[in-house]
């Protein structure tokens, strides 16, 4: 006795493997290009989302919900940007980029000030809530401090 499933399962099978074969396994990575973008668009971000908090500090004037919200942007786009400098995504990409070589030849020290960069964005939003402009003012000196020193190490004046 033959069984008729058994050899419908196995041709079914034998079809289903040269589908998948065809199928692309994944997506391609994003160009160099394409991450400069993301990580230039994510830092401009990040730059207006600090001018809201400069301003509101130097009014003496707190708007809690504001800060709060510009506080949280910056501390978000701080752990995302750390993905954004992939090997391949600086000058040698040929794509216009302001991060100097050092990103990459000097990984430890960079990931160190991305690190120290995200910590202190996330003590951002502790102080943004308080609603305090002076613990939020204290606390956005910090996070400019390790903007600078990473921009000095790593970023080419513009």
């Amino acid at each position: 006795m033959t069984r008729p499933f058994a050899c419908a399962a196995l041709g079914l099978s034998a079809v289903l493997t040269m589908l998948a074969a065809s199928v692309p396994l994944a997506s391609a990575a994003p160009s160099a290009a394409q991450t400069i973008a993301a990580r230039q668009a994510n830092f401009k971000k990040i730059g207006g989302a600090m001018k809201t908090i400069k301003d509101q500090v130097a009014s003496g004037a707190v708007d809690k919900p504001a800060a709060l919200a510009a506080a949280k942007t910056v501390a978000d786009l701080a752990k995302a940007q750390k993905g954004l400098f992939p090997a391949g995504s600086g000058p040698s990409s040929g794509a216009k980029t302001d991060a100097l070589p050092a990103v990459w030849t000097a990984k430890p020290g960079f990931d160190a000030q991305m690190a120290k960069f995200a910590a202190e964005a996330d003590k951002l939003v502790l102080a943004a809530n308080t609603g305090n402009a002076a613990a939020l003012g204290a606390q956005f000196k910090v996070v400019g401090g390790t903007c600078a020193a990473c921009h000095k190490q790593f970023r080419a004046d513009n």
